[in-house]
């Protein structure tokens, strides 16, 4: 049996103007939380940096151009914070935009928005223990034996933070499947029939998401983007008995 979400539709509506101040409540929440978070981030540096370092295992780091660090250290904070306010600022979304859903509107919006943000993180972690170690080793690896590897920091976080980004992003298809097949927009057997153009899809965006240019890691986007989007199916056609 299907769990509904209960809104209670006998409060009193508000007013525009109680509307905003409860929205520039939140915003302002969410604000502090994140410096908060940011600066936290800042003052936890050393061992964030020990973390994104750890993929590229025997590779030297080097400061190539005066404050590069600094600049890199800042632009970690951020995201970090990012990151860690996410959650909070969905909640304070899904409290902001509740008393104004349907019940059905409830049950397809608030559930994507909480899964959304729970396969974004499962996805940075799949591209951090899985993605990031396979594109590296074939970088080190390939002419190791003629040049040592030196990269400059910056761009070796660049590189991180695309490849984390491109997989967190990755990882919404299911959920995209879902709401659309929710909504009634497409049905889990049209995604079925659609295999054969999927798999083609899957191996360009495999490409295209990954910024590693290895065939490998190419190749394992593109199967954990296939996985995803079959497995949005499952769900889909579960949902849907």
């Amino acid at each position: 049996m299907n769990k509904q979400i209960s809104i209670d539709n006998n409060d009193r509506e508000m007013s525009i103007s109680e509307h905003l101040n409860e929205l520039r409540q939140r915003f302002l929440t969410t604000l502090i939380l994140f410096g908060i978070s940011t600066t936290s981030s800042f003052l936890m540096l050393k061992d964030l940096t020990i973390i994104l370092q750890k993929p590229a295992k025997g590779v030297k780091f080097l400061q190539l151009a005066p404050g590069e660090y600094f600049f890199v250290s800042v632009k970690i904070a951020f995201y970090c914070g990012v990151l860690l306010c996410l959650p909070i600022a969905i909640y304070h979304i899904i409290m902001f935009i509740l008393p104004g859903l349907t019940g059905t509107e409830a049950n397809i919006i608030i559930p994507s928005l909480l899964g959304s943000v729970c396969l974004f993180f499962v996805g940075i972690v799949f591209g951090y223990i899985i993605l990031a170690p396979a594109a590296l080793t074939f970088f080190i690896n390939y002419g190791a034996d003629i040049i040592e590897p030196i990269w400059s920091f910056e761009q070796y976080f660049d590189f991180i933070l695309l490849l984390l980004l491109s997989t967190g992003l990755a990882f919404q298809i299911p959920i995209l499947q879902i709401f659309l097949g929710l909504l009634n927009i497409i049905s889990s057997q049209q995604m079925l029939s659609a295999w054969k153009y999927v798999i083609v899809i899957a191996t360009i965006l495999g490409a295209v998401l990954t910024p590693s240019t290895d065939p490998f890691t190419q190749t394992l986007m593109a199967v954990a983007i296939l996985a995803l989007y079959f497995t949005g199916v499952s769900i889909l056609i579960i949902l849907k008995k």
